[in-house]
């Protein structure tokens, strides 16, 4: 079934090919188009639940770091409670002293545990300050964490329609594509999407108008142009790599041939006549 494939592909003439190169870049241009209309949308749903994400994870540490924050201000506070009981305990002792050196010693240890109650309420007193940094951050977090939910439902909803408006035209244009795209040899139909690719615009077939080539509008000489409108062969852009096509390529009827002449002709007769007033 391929060989017959391939072997009808073949017989088509160079015109045929171009002709449906032609009309698969014409639908391929409208999808497009029906893509661009949904704009940035998808990427900007993207970066918003990236975000969110992201925002999401924040919080979770700073929660962590908050509890962390509270469990080590409860250890100080049992440090604090047991320096005072042992501030209690050695007071008490050196009551019933016998020399200096034991009330010396008891007192260096009431010393020593009042500086370490001391120590403990400023690293309370940190603690309790960046406590205070972290929920601020904690509820900036929370706030943006609900405001990008709530950007991202809206766009959501806008794309869903965009998509809902346009998809039965996408899907059947698609498979038009596809059809097309069966009719045209693989090779050709390669190198068509290669340079579609490579397009800004996403042109890789363009009509040549006004002695230009209608993707890059660099001049085609006139030699070069009598080719194109022979149809005897691909012929490709030099500066822009597209595949080059006369503009009446579709025009199965020559009406639309038939109505440029007939304006080109009726503009000459215009001139012809202002020339002779002015003279």
């Amino acid at each position: 079934m391929a060989t017959k494939n391939n072997e009808k592909l073949q017989e088509l003439t160079i015109e045929e090919k171009l002709q449906s190169l032609y009309e698969l870049q014409q639908i391929d241009s409208k999808i497009n188009k029906i893509v661009t209309l949904r704009g940035e949308l998808p990427l900007e749903v993207q970066d918003l639940e990236d975000e969110i994400a992201g925002l999401g994870t924040r919080i979770e540490n700073l929660k962590t770091e908050l509890e962390e924050l509270k469990r080590v201000s409860v250890q100080r506070n049992m440090d604090i409670k047991k320096a005072e009981d042992s501030i209690r305990k050695y007071t008490e002792q050196m009551q019933d002293v016998r020399n200096n050196r034991q009330f010396d010693a008891l007192s260096k240890e009431v010393e020593f545990q009042n500086l370490e109650i001391e120590l403990q309420k400023k690293k309370i007193g940190d603690a309790q300050r960046v406590t205070k940094e972290k929920e601020a951050l904690m509820e900036e977090a929370v706030r943006r964490y609900d405001d990008k939910n709530i950007d991202l439902d809206a766009k959501k909803a806008e794309l869903h329609d965009i998509i809902e408006e346009t998809h039965k035209e996408e899907e059947n244009l698609r498979a038009e594509s596809h059809k097309l795209s069966a009719a045209i040899d693989d090779r050709l139909l390669l190198a068509y999407r290669r340079i579609r690719d490579n397009a800004r615009n996403g042109l890789g077939v363009v009509t040549v108008d006004r002695d230009a080539c209608g993707g890059c509008f660099n001049k085609i000489p006139p030699q070069r142009q009598l080719d194109i409108r022979s149809r005897k062969k691909i012929i490709v852009c030099e500066y822009c790599g597209r595949i080059l096509i006369d503009k009446y390529i579709c025009d199965y009827d020559g009406s639309q041939a038939q109505a440029d002449l007939e304006a080109s002709l009726e503009s000459q007769k215009k001139k012809t006549r202002r020339t002779k007033r002015e003279e």
